[in-house]
């Protein structure tokens, strides 16, 4: 059986998840229904893209929030890991936790990736924007950590 999971594509059912965020508290995707959401997966905290990328949506929050956005990052990091990541960097967003990278399967954002020019099976850098009825509005596979964010506000029409 392959690891690598089926990608989701637009229009179809988010896969609704419960995970801890960096304080231990759970969350839900459904609690979010209603709203419109942005999870974007990376692969792991305090390393150079995974913060660059978190930093980016860090500083752009405001612009996400004001168009109605709610913005959750999830890794397969501990809750403690993403407390101490969330806290170095100032993040004011939920980060999540997927130790067994359940949620990153269902999602499309775990398998085979090119590194360095090998194939190699690990997270894939991913963000999802989910609308208020619970449905994948935009699936993005293999983005940059770097820029990301602003390429996002462009799709989305908001100035990020």
């Amino acid at each position: 059986m392959s690891d690598t999971s089926e990608r989701l594509t637009a229009g179809l059912e988010a896969p609704d998840f419960t995970l801890q965020d960096e304080n231990g508290a759970d969350v839900s995707l459904s609690g979010h229904r209603g709203e419109k959401v942005v999870v974007y997966f990376y692969p792991a905290a305090n390393t150079p893209g995974c913060t660059t990328e978190a930093c980016d949506f860090r500083d752009n929050i405001n612009s996400l929030k004001s168009a109605g956005y709610q913005v959750l990052g999830v890794s397969k990091d501990s809750p403690d890991v993403l407390k101490g990541f969330a806290e170095a960097q100032g993040l004011n967003f939920p980060l999540l936790s997927d130790p067994d990278l359940a949620v990153h399967k269902a999602y499309g954002a775990y398998g085979e990736k090119s590194l360095y020019g090998k194939t190699v099976t690990g997270v894939i850098r991913s963000t999802f924007v989910i609308d208020e009825e619970g449905a994948v509005s935009l699936p993005l596979y293999n983005v940059k950590a770097t820029g990301h964010v602003a390429s996002l506000g462009k799709k989305l029409k908001i100035d990020a």
